[in-house]
């Protein structure tokens, strides 16, 4: 891989087109901006293009004090409109918050590109027991949407959206809980797949943002229920701390790349393929981009190859 790929933290990815497009994470003091974005046509070189935000929406500072940042997007096409979710927070607390921001296009030379912000879609306060950042949208066979969720505290949670707004219904707030670890419940992340009589949920364990020393991994479950209970190879059900390791230093034979989380799965029509964050040894730890093919075993596990 070449080209603009630090730093990138908490990839989001999709593509329109020819061309793949990548979000991630973002300061407002940064260079890049609030949620930068990048694009390729092959998922090796990467140019940078630049942040989606002029700005932290008035809504987030209002809403969560102290905030520098929108964090870990994600990026999903419906009803016509591509639709990028973002977490406002501060590190280390739950009172948090997911909004949303549209626009027509994702490419600037076409008419209706422009992105709108569409304020509020879910919050968390310090009288919750989840966190309401890590927003991943999954739209089953049927075309319902879902947003997973969370990060610590009580662990991966999940609640149903409206397709026409992006947003949960007013009276379908139910939060469904969908996988948790023991103190410090070091569980956050979620992406989640459906792939042939399974859905797959992915999440990162452990620590991360702390450069080489980073102790992020990546597991996944899976289960036949929407809702559960997802279980790992083992059968240890994810509410109960399992997981299968898909992404992991120690997997890493040239041992350069620490902390290896925060994915995105790209389903493409002959290969599907891991996006994540991992920090390089080679290079101060910094946070760099790693794509990687995503191979299916026998009995329907993913590796990345």
């Amino acid at each position: 891989m070449s080209g603009d790929l630090t730093p990138v933290h908490d990839p989001a990815i999709i593509r329109a087109g020819d061309t793949y497009y990548l979000f991630s994470t973002g300061q407002a003091a940064a260079k890049t901006g609030l949620i930068p974005w990048r694009t390729s046509k092959d998922l090796v070189h990467w140019t940078y293009r630049g942040a989606v935000f002029p700005s932290l929406p008035d809504w987030a500072t209002a809403k969560i004090s102290g905030t520098k940042g929108l964090w870990a997007p994600d990026m999903v096409f419906a009803d016509g409109e591509y639709r990028l979710y973002y977490s406002v927070s501060t590190f280390g607390k739950n009172r948090s918050a997911i909004g949303l921001a549209t626009t027509a296009t994702l490419d600037p030379a076409k008419p209706g590109y422009g992105w709108t912000d569409r304020g509020l879609v879910f919050e968390s306060t310090a009288s919750d027991n989840f966190n309401a950042i890590d927003p991943n949208i999954f739209i089953d066979r049927d075309g319902s949407h879902w947003m997973t969720f969370g990060s610590f505290w009580s662990g991966i949670k999940m609640v149903q959206l409206d397709p026409a707004t992006g947003k949960p219904r007013a009276r379908a707030r139910q939060v469904h809980s969908l996988a948790s670890r023991p103190p410090p419940g070091a569980v956050e992340a979620p992406f989640l797949i459906r792939r042939g009589d399974f859905y797959y949920l992915f999440v990162s364990f452990e620590f991360c943002c702390r450069a080489v020393k980073s102790t992020y991994y990546t597991v996944v479950g899976r289960s036949k229920n929407l809702l559960g209970p997802y279980v790992d190879r083992e059968g240890k059900r994810m509410l109960d701390g399992g997981g299968f390791i898909v992404l992991h230093a120690a997997l890493d034979p040239a041992k350069r790349w620490r902390g290896p989380g925060h994915v995105a799965i790209l389903r493409e029509p002959k290969q599907d393929y891991i996006v994540y964050h991992a920090y390089d040894t080679r290079n101060d730890g910094a946070s760099t981009l790693r794509v990687q093919p995503l191979g299916w075993t026998r009995d329907g596990w993913p590796v990345a190859l």
